[in-house]
């Protein structure tokens, strides 16, 4: 997201070295270069215009201190005003009132409703562990209800059956009805959309949202709209009470600006960012983090959190044991490794939450293992023999030949795979060398 920003300010940084105290002089270049990448990114005028004033502002007089450069002086303004910009604190879901607490999921058509409410559903289920009942009242799209029934019970939460012939707003009561006879914590009240705004749609939603009173009204917007998703938030805004915003598809080719501009034109906290297809595929929105990834600095807190929830902790302190002295690390290590990656979300999600640096050197090592390369890979090591896998170095032709055919690979995929772990043991040494702790002490002096 936002790459653009990050390499323009990743280049700005570099030039502007030497000053003792920034002004608006020395920093022109890189306001200039900072408005350029923002409207590149989609993000509204008036959003940049803004943005860009309260920078000058902070930025002017500012000392440039320590062992900073003035770049990184002023990246630390331009990361805390990001972060201000898209709400400052991160805002989770609001369930504090008497069960069950009903949200209701607003937006156009394609904007993915009924996927978020499925993985905001196993979600609460997962991290909350609350009991959900989700209930489709989209009755006017071909197979929606039936879309929704089939997300549900791959997340693992109750569905609330309902006809096409019926109502909306009686699909919606009786569902409420169920989920208080049935102890459920939440209900996801997922709402029919339309390919742009019109009233029938937003006066049906406005009658549903009367008659449940949900403690969250949330409104689903595809980050890849761009300046449309700005319009489309505030249609939405001025029709209901919002609460928050779900961005989805910010894995994919968006520019990023919505993420920036909807909060501003809303006034509403951006809660959940949707970064996959997958029912995994969604993760709280926090301002500060974001910031950080935009700014190319990471979010290695984010990746800690999630490797927490996920990975086998035996295996990650064996793991340390080899990164610390750079020994040991095996093609064994090495299958288990992706392994948690595709637990994890896959190797793309891993590496946006990397500092920028450190992000490109591991994106050269897996630039290759995606969803299919994993399970290939998986195959070529289970066709080793148990020496071969400790022992890499030991394969020479004939061994990738017989190793080829048990995979059902060429021997190329053999060589390839090789070239990869050997890549990833130079990164495990960068580790090993304190390459790690220099660069979050970098960031740590950016961020005062």
């Amino acid at each position: 997201m936002l790459d653009n920003l990050t390499q323009r300010l990743a280049k700005v940084v570099k030039t502007l070295r030497g000053q003792a105290r920034l002004t608006e002089e020395n920093i022109q270049e890189m306001l200039r270069e900072v408005r350029m990448a923002l409207l590149e990114a989609d993000v509204g005028l008036p959003v940049v215009k803004d943005f860009i004033a309260r920078i000058k502002e902070k930025a002017v007089g500012q000392e440039v201190v320590g062992s900073l450069t003035p770049g990184q002086a002023l990246i630390g303004v331009v990361h805390r005003e990001l972060t201000e910009l898209m709400g400052g604190q991160s805002a989770g879901l609001n369930l504090a009132t008497q069960p069950p607490a009903v949200i209701l999921m607003a937006g156009l058509q394609g904007a993915g409703k009924t996927t978020t409410t499925a993985k905001l559903g196993k979600w609460l289920k997962e991290r909350q562990k609350k009991k959900v009942l989700v209930v489709s009242c989209d009755v006017y799209r071909p197979a929606a209800i039936d879309q929704l029934k089939m997300v549900a019970e791959q997340a693992g939460i109750d569905f609330f059956p309902a006809d096409a012939g019926q109502k909306p707003l009686d699909i919606a009561l009786a569902a409420l009805d169920y989920a208080k006879r049935h102890y459920h914590d939440v209900l996801f009240v997922d709402t029919a959309g339309r390919l742009a705004i019109d009233a029938v749609m937003m006066a049906e939603v406005r009658d549903l949202h009367a008659a449940l009173n949900p403690i969250e009204t949330l409104f689903v917007v595809d980050a890849m709209l761009g300046h449309d998703a700005v319009n489309t938030a505030k249609a939405f805004a001025e029709t209901l009470p919002l609460t928050g915003v779900v961005l989805t598809k910010l894995d994919g080719d968006a520019r990023g600006g919505a993420a920036l501009s909807v909060r501003h034109i809303t006034g509403k906290p951006l809660k959940f960012a949707g970064i996959g297809e997958k029912l995994t595929g969604i993760e709280e929105f926090h301002p500060e983090r974001m910031a950080s990834r935009i700014l190319g600095m990471g979010d290695i807190l984010g990746l800690v959190e999630e490797a927490h929830r996920t990975v086998d902790h035996e295996k990650a302190q064996d793991l340390v044991r080899k990164m610390k002295t750079g020994k040991g690390f095996n093609l064994n290590d090495f299958k288990d490794q992706i392994g948690q990656m595709r637990k994890m979300g896959g190797l793309s999600a891993m590496l946006d939450k990397l500092p920028a640096q450190f992000g490109q050197m591991a994106q050269q090592a897996g630039s290759a293992v995606d969803d299919k390369a994993i399970r290939r890979t998986e195959g070529i090591i289970n066709s080793m023999t148990p020496t071969e896998r400790t022992k890499p170095e030991l394969i020479k032709a004939s061994r990738k030949r017989r190793i080829a055919l048990g995979a059902g690979v060429q021997v190329q995929e053999v060589n390839r795979l090789l070239n990869q772990f050997e890549q990833t043991q130079k990164v495990m040494k960068q580790f090993s060398k304190g390459g790690m702790g220099k660069m979050l002490r970098g960031m740590k002096g950016m961020m005062r």
